[in-house]
C-alpha cells in the first residue's frame, strides 16, 4: 500500500541535500563571499555525485539489462538528470547575480574581452612567465586515446584551429594546480576598484602564443570542457600481493575508468561535441550536457575575498578547555575526568598536543591510532615516527580504502613504515571508520590506558571545518573495549564481544534495534519514549523500518540529517511521528549522536557511524555510551539548539521541498552560533558576570 512512500531514492535524497547548498548561494542573509563559495562547494559535491553515485546507477542498468530488469534504474537515471538540470539553472542564475553583487563591491571577475591596454600588456608578460611553462597542447588525433589522457579532475579548453582546407582541434589544460584559479590584475582606473581574470581567459586571450609556433591558421576558438570518470574500482584478490600493491594497481584502473559525464560549453559546434563523445566512449547512458563557459567551479571554494571584512563570516575564536592549562599534562587531564570536545568550536591543538606530549613521555610504552583522512602535513604522523625514534612500540592502521584519500594514505603507509612504525591494514572490503587511539602508559607499576573515541577525522584541516566530538577517556570498561577493538581490526576474523560498546559490523546493528525496540516497549507501557538521531545519511531500509515500526506505536523521533535520507517522514498513519530536519550553515555537521529516551534516564552516545547499510555491516566503526552525566547533558543541550535552529535549519518531507523551519513566535537561533556561545560560556563563566 505504502510501497512507493516507504523510501525516497538516496540518490535523489542526496541531490535534495546539494539543493540546500545551493540554498546557502541564494541566502541573502550570508556574507557576498560565503555565498560565491557556496556555488564551489555544490559544484564539488555535484562532481563526487557523478563519481560516485551516478556510476552506480549507471552499473545498476547494466547489470539489471542481463536480467530484463532495468526499467526503474532508467526511470531513476530520468529523475537524476532532470533534477540535476533544474539545479544547473539555479545555479546559472545564482552566478550571475552575485557578479552584479560583487560588481557593487568594486570586486570585478572579468573575461578576456574586458581587459583594459595595460593589462594585456601586464597579461602577455604573466603568461610568459608564469603559465606557458606548464601548457602542452594534446592534439586530437584518430590515434589519441582521450580516456587514458585527460584527467579526472581538470578542466579544458577545446581549441579550433581553422586552416584553410582543414580544421584541426587540441585541448588545453588548464593548469589550476599549479598557479591560483583566480589572477588578480593591476589596477586600472580606480584603485578601489578590484579586478581578477580566470586563468581560464588568460588562456583564451594567450592562444596565439601557443599555437602560431607550429600552426598556420585562420583562426583559433576555444571552448570548455570537462570529463568525470566512474570512481569505483575493482580490488584485485591474489593473495600473494600485498594490500598497498592492490591499492596501488587499483589506483592505476581509476586513472583509467571509464567516463560517466561530459560536460562543454553550450556553443561549441556539433562537429567537436561528436568527436569528443566518440573519443571518450561516451554511451546514452552517460550525462553529456551543455554548460556555460566555465566548469570546475568547485575552485570556487577558496574563493579570494580583495573588499571589505564583511563580505566574509566573522571568525569564532577555537575554545580552549580550560582543565588542558591548568594541569600539568593531558593524561593528567584525563585521568582525573573524562573530556569532551567539540570542534570546530574547541581547537583541535588538545588532541595534537596529547599525541604529541606520548612522543616523548618517558612513561608511555605504546600508542595504537588508526587514520582514514589525515591533513596533507599530518603533526600526528609526525608524533608517530617521533614516538617510533623515542622508542616506543606505535601501530598504525591505514585505511588504503578511504575513497580519494588511497594515494595520500600509502605515502603515510611507507613513510611510517621507513620509520618504524609498525603499519597494518584493514581486510579488503572491510573499511575501517573507527575514530581510535589508544595510549599505554607506566604508572605506578601498572598500565594505565588513555583512549579517543572520536566521530570525526585525525585532520587538522577539517577540525577547522566540520563539527565532530572527541571524547578522551581512561574509564577502565571502556578503555579494555578499545584494547578488544584494535584486537579486532588486526584479527578481524577471531570472535568477539563487546558490551559497552558498538562495534560494527559486531553488534552495532542488534544493539540499536535492541535500543529501538526498548523505546517501542517503553511506549506500549505508556512510560516516556523518544529517539532523537544526528546523522549525516540514514538509508539502511531494515532500521528504517524499525524507526516507522516505532513511530507507529506512538515513539517520538527526531532526526537530524546533513545528507541522504531515504526514510520518509510525516506521513499520516505511517510515520507521523518521526520529523526530520536538517542544517546547513557555515560549519559541516558531521557528528552523529544517538538517544534513546529509556523512560527518561536518556542513554547518548557518539558515533563514527551512519546509518548507512555500508557502514553497519562493512566497515569497522564504533559508538560509545557517555557515562558522565556532565558530559552527557552537554550533548543533550547542544543537540536541543540545533533541533531548534530557526535561521538555517529546513524541513525534510516526502517531496523534498527543502522549506526553512519557520521561526514564528520562537525567537531567532541559529544553531551553530549558538552552540559557539554556550560553550565558551561554560570554558569562561566570567563572561557572564561581565556581561550583567
Amino acid at each position: 500500500m505504502y510501497q512507493d512512500l516507504i523510501y525516497t531514492e538516496k540518490e535523489i535524497s542526496w541531490l535534495s541535500f546539494n539543493e540546500r547548498v545551493l540554498q546557502e548561494a541564494a541566502d541573502k542573509r550570508n556574507p557576498l563571499i560565503e555565498r560565491m563559495r557556496f556555488l564551489g562547494i555544490y559544484s564539488n559535491n555535484l562532481e563526487e555525485f557523478y563519481k560516485i553515485r551516478f556510476s552506480d546507477v549507471k552499473r545498476r542498468i547494466l547489470i539489471n539489462e542481463e536480467r530484463g530488469t532495468a526499467s526503474n534504474s532508467r526511470k531513476l537515471l530520468k529523475k537524476i538528470e532532470s533534477k540535476v538540470a533544474q539545479m544547473d539553472r539555479e545555479f546559472d542564475f545564482l552566478y550571475n547575480e552575485l557578479l552584479f553583487e560583487m560588481a557593487r563591491n568594486q570586486i570585478f571577475l572579468i573575461n578576456e574581452r574586458q581587459i583594459s591596454s595595460n593589462q594585456q600588456i601586464w597579461l602577455r608578460q604573466f603568461f610568459r612567465q608564469q603559465l606557458r611553462q606548464y601548457i602542452t597542447p594534446i592534439l586530437i588525433t584518430q590515434e589519441i586515446d582521450l580516456v587514458e589522457f585527460l584527467k579526472d579532475d581538470n578542466t579544458y579548453l577545446a581549441v579550433e584551429i581553422i586552416q584553410n582546407n582543414n580544421i584541426q582541434y587540441a585541448l588545453l589544460e588548464i593548469p589550476a594546480g599549479k598557479q591560483p584559479r583566480f589572477i588578480h590584475l593591476p589596477p586600472d582606473t580606480s584603485k578601489k576598484r578590484k579586478s581578477m581574470i580566470l586563468l581560464d581567459n588568460i588562456l583564451r586571450y594567450c592562444l596565439d602564443e601557443i599555437f602560431k609556433c607550429f600552426f598556420d591558421y585562420k583562426a583559433l576558438n576555444a571552448y570548455a570542457m570537462k570529463m568525470t570518470r566512474d570512481a569505483e574500482y575493482d580490488l584485485t584478490t591474489e593473495m600473494e600481493s600485498s594490500m598497498l600493491e592492490l591499492m596501488s594497481s587499483s589506483l592505476k584502473q581509476r586513472l583509467n575508468a571509464e567516463p560517466v559525464r561530459f560536460v562543454y560549453q553550450s556553443n561549441m559546434p556539433d562537429e567537436m561535441v561528436e568527436l569528443l563523445k566518440k573519443k571518450l566512449g561516451l554511451c546514452n547512458d552517460d550525462s553529456v550536457i551543455a554548460g556555460g563557459r566555465y566548469h570546475n567551479f568547485k575552485d570556487f571554494m577558496k574563493f579570494p575575498n580583495k573588499g571589505n571584512k564583511n563580505l566574509l563570516n566573522k571568525p569564532l575564536i577555537r575554545l580552549r578547555h580550560r582543565r588542558f592549562d591548568d594541569l600539568r599534562n593531558g593524561f593528567d587531564v584525563i585521568r582525573e575526568k573524562d573530556v569532551l570536545l567539540y570542534y570546530p568550536y574547541y581547537t583541535f591543538e588538545h588532541t595534537i598536543e596529547l599525541l604529541r606530549q606520548a612522543s616523548f613521555d618517558p612513561k608511555v610504552l605504546t600508542i595504537k591510532i588508526n587514520i582514514y583522512r589525515v591533513a596533507k602535513d599530518s603533526r600526528i604522523i609526525g608524533s608517530m615516527i617521533h614516538a617510533a625514534h623515542n622508542g616506543k612500540k606505535v601501530t598504525v592502521v591505514v585505511e588504503l580504502q578511504a575513497r580519494f584519500d588511497e594515494e595520500a594514505n600509502i605515502h603515510w603507509a611507507k613513510h611510517l613504515t621507513e620509520a618504524g612504525v609498525h603499519v597494518i591494514f584493514s581486510a579488503p572490503g572491510l573499511k575501517i571508520h573507527a575514530k581510535l587511539f589508544m595510549i599505554s602508559r607506566l604508572e605506578q607499576n601498572k598500565i594505565i590506558r588513555y583512549v579517543h573515541i572520536g566521530t570525526g577525522n585525525f585532520n587538522e584541516k577539517t577540525a577547522l571545518l566540520y563539527t565532530d566530538y572527541s571524547l578522551l577517556t581512561a574509564n577502565q570498561t571502556i578503555t579494555n573495549e578499545v584494547r578488544r577493538v584494535f584486537n579486532f581490526i588486526e584479527n578481524p576474523y577471531r570472535p568477539v564481544t563487546f558490551e559497552n560498546l558498538m562495534v560494527s559490523p559486531q553488534n552495532m546493528r542488534a544493539k540499536l534495534t535492541q535500543l529501538i525496540n526498548r523505546e517501542i516497549n517503553n511506549a506500549k507501557a505508556g512510560n516516556i519514549a523518544f529517539i532523537s538521531l544526528k546523522i549525516n545519511n540514514l538509508d539502511d531500509k531494515e532500521l528504517i523500518n524499525h524507526l516507522y515500526n516505532a513511530s507507529n506505536i506512538g515513539v517520538k523521533i527526531r532526526i537530524l540529517i546533513r545528507g541522504m535520507c531515504s526514510l520518509v517522514p510525516g506521513i499520516v498513519n505511517f510515520s507521523e511521528n518521526i520529523q526530520v530536519t536538517s542544517i546547513i550553515d557555515r560549519f559541516l555537521e558531521h557528528d552523529r549522536v544517538y538517544v534513546f529516551s529509556n523512560n527518561g534516564n536518556e542513554d547518548v552516545f557518539i558515533s563514527s557511524a551512519d546509518l548507512m547499510t555500508r557502514n553497519i555491516d562493512f566497515r569497522i566503526e564504533v559508538a560509545v555510551k557517555l557515562v558522565d552525566q556532565q558530559l552527557k547533558q552537554r550533548v543533550l543541550d547542544i543537540l536541543e539548539l540545533q533541533f531548534n535552529d530557526t535561521v538555517k535549519a529546513r524541513y525534510i518531507d516526502k517531496n523534498l521541498t527543502n522549506r526553512y523551519v519557520p521561526r514564528g513566535n520562537k525567537r531567532k537561533i541559529q544553531s551553530q552560533l549558538a552552540i559557539y556561545n554556550y560553550l565558551r560560556l561554560l570554558e569562561h563563566p566570567d563572561i557572564l558576570k561581565l556581561n550583567k
